[in-house]
């Protein structure tokens, strides 16, 4: 069986692990074992149809792990750049004059109307649109300044 198992396995250890399955396997199923038959071939059997479930089994884990990285790649950016990047955007976002900063946190984060806003800050539409426009434009400019690989996009449909 030793010899059978390295010849299937290729490695000295692997092929002792195969033998120990399939001896384990002839034991746990011993009661299919019909007396007065060839105890060698049927341990055989046993061990090639262990290698063989072991070859799938490992063939299929494999698949599942790649699959698993496809999605993973397609779906899951870098954790480092996608902190690195809300770094960035952060710091942008603090360096703008507080009047803008405030106009477009209202507008962007919270979801207010250009109109809601307004009245907020106690200011005319006009002026909410017009330091949102000042400020998405500041961004632009330090967001093309700097190393990152994305560029920002802040819009918004106009209210």
């Amino acid at each position: 069986m030793r010899r059978y198992a390295l010849s299937l396995t290729r490695h000295p250890s692997d092929a002792e692990d195969l033998v120990h399955d399939t001896v384990l396997r002839a034991y746990e199923r011993r009661s299919a074992f019909r007396a007065g038959s060839a105890l060698r071939p049927w341990l055989m059997s046993i061990l090639h149809n262990t290698w063989v479930d072991g070859v799938r089994s490992r063939r299929s884990e494999r698949e599942r792990i790649n699959r698993a990285f496809e999605v993973m790649e397609d779906h899951e950016p870098g954790r480092q750049d996608m902190s690195l990047r809300l770094s960035e955007v952060r710091r942008a976002f603090l360096s703008l004059p507080d009047e803008q900063r405030a106009a477009l946190h209202l507008v962007m984060i919270e979801d207010l109307s250009y109109q809601e806003t307004a009245d907020i800050l106690a200011v005319t539409i006009g002026t909410v649109m017009s330091r949102i426009a000042r400020a998405r434009e500041k961004l632009r400019l330090i967001d093309e300044a700097g190393p990152a690989a994305g560029k920002l996009r802040l819009v918004r449909d106009s209210q």
